[in-house]
């Protein structure tokens, strides 16, 4: 039902960022491309590996990013789309003596929104401010060795589904037929949606994103450690190239 209620949704906001894309097209601008990035863990998001091990937040370092995009030019502002990856991971000694966890995030983000230019005059750069309401989409892995409350292996996360928000702060570069886009996006990835997933065992804590506190969870009991909700937030340093038609 999750599954099908995310494909849904993402069929949607292609379709009106196609429909505006085609409306516009004569009329206004249309420019696509894509790039690369460091997505960098924010909030509950950051942290080490032994905090995550600890219930605390997700432990996680920064990664990769990867994004497409398209900006079509409206009367008095543009109307955003991208489809963006990113990667994050980390890993340490969480148990002494060597018990050891890794664990890796992914999420694939579905964003569009309004976007705000200013003009410079006599100089080829167009900065800008940009909204977005994202569909974030979660996968990834943990490997637990050694350790007293987990068995070691390796646990593949639930894959799950959290409504967002998020900003961006830009620039535009002017080069010719086409724009270098470097930017600042701040993300917030489970605005609305948070819950938790898992029984009474350890090892459940791990296997969904459990972004909500453990119901269960008490100070003396190691089954369930999460004591408190977890926001997930991320911040992005990008670059793109943009092509205009």
């Amino acid at each position: 039902m999750k599954t099908t209620l995310t494909m849904r949704i993402v069929l949607l906001t292609a379709a009106a960022i196609a429909a505006v894309a085609g409306i516009s097209f004569g009329q206004v601008s249309l420019k696509v491309g894509g790039g690369v990035g460091y997505a960098m863990p924010s909030s509950d998001f950051a942290g080490t590996a032994a905090e995550y091990y600890a219930g605390t937040n997700y432990g996680l370092a920064g990664g990769l990013n990867l994004h497409a995009k398209v900006r079509v030019g409206l009367v008095g502002f543009n109307l955003t789309g991208e489809a963006a990856y990113s990667s994050f991971s980390n890993d340490g000694v969480v148990e002494l003596p060597n018990g050891s966890l890794e664990t890796k995030k992914q999420i694939l983000a579905v964003k569009v929104g309004p976007e705000f230019q200013m003009s410079v005059p006599a100089l080829p750069i167009t900065p800008y401010l940009g909204l977005n309401v994202a569909l974030n989409m979660f996968s990834g892995s943990d490997a637990f060795k050694g350790l007293s409350s987990v068995p070691s292996s390796t646990q593949d996360l639930k894959s799950t589904s959290r409504i967002g928000a998020g900003g961006t702060v830009g620039v535009l570069l002017g080069l010719g037929g086409l724009n270098l886009d470097v930017a600042f996006h701040y993300n917030i990835h489970n605005l609305t949606g948070a819950g938790w997933e898992g029984a009474d065992n350890r090892i459940d804590t791990y296997t969904a994103l459990n972004d909500d506190k453990d119901p269960a969870y008490a100070l003396s009991n190691t089954k369930h450690v999460v004591a408190e909700a977890r926001s997930i937030h991320s911040m992005v340093l990008s670059v793109s190239v943009m092509f205009g038609f």
